[in-house]
């Protein structure tokens, strides 16, 4: 069994290489290609995105019986990397090689603070505080619904 640390870790990574290779295609000034890798992070984002906010968020405050921590701050953090993919797209279809190099920075930066936090405290109180059984019934569901979205 994987833990739900291990599993979310791994799809972030996965999202991360997916993510690099949109920034270059589209440094490469290969706008079909780049909009395509894009979509494909945007769903692996996304996917990942739901997956910690309908299952593995309400899992975490209900076995901590904190809902106005950590998760609002994650939830928060979500939106605010949307709305900077919605402007990555915006400058992929303008085809805006210097738009689109600042917001994939700044998404990426966005990133890597937001996946340290969720690796450090969030996934690791999760291992810790769910029993087994139910952290086996979730990393089944949530693993299930990262390979789904995946596949559309």
């Amino acid at each position: 069994m994987n833990t739900i640390s291990e599993l979310m870790t791994h799809d972030h990574r996965d999202c991360d290489g997916i993510f690099a290779r949109a920034e270059e295609l589209a440094s490469d000034g290969d706008w079909a290609d780049a909009a395509a890798a894009l979509k494909k992070f945007a769903d692996a984002l996304n996917a990942h995105f739901d997956a910690e906010e309908s299952t593995l968020f309400p899992a975490f405050e209900q076995a901590t019986g904190m809902t106005q921590g950590p998760t609002m701050v994650m939830r928060h953090e979500h939106q605010n990397m949307r709305d900077t993919l919605a402007a990555l797209q915006y400058a992929l279809d303008k085809q805006d090689a210097d738009d689109f190099a600042g917001e994939a920075e700044t998404l990426l930066i966005m990133m890597q603070q937001h996946n340290m936090k969720e690796e450090s405290v969030i996934y690791p109180m999760l291992d810790s505080r769910l029993p087994g059984d139910e952290q086996e019934r979730l990393s089944a569901s949530v693993g299930k619904h990262l390979v789904e979205a995946r596949a559309a």
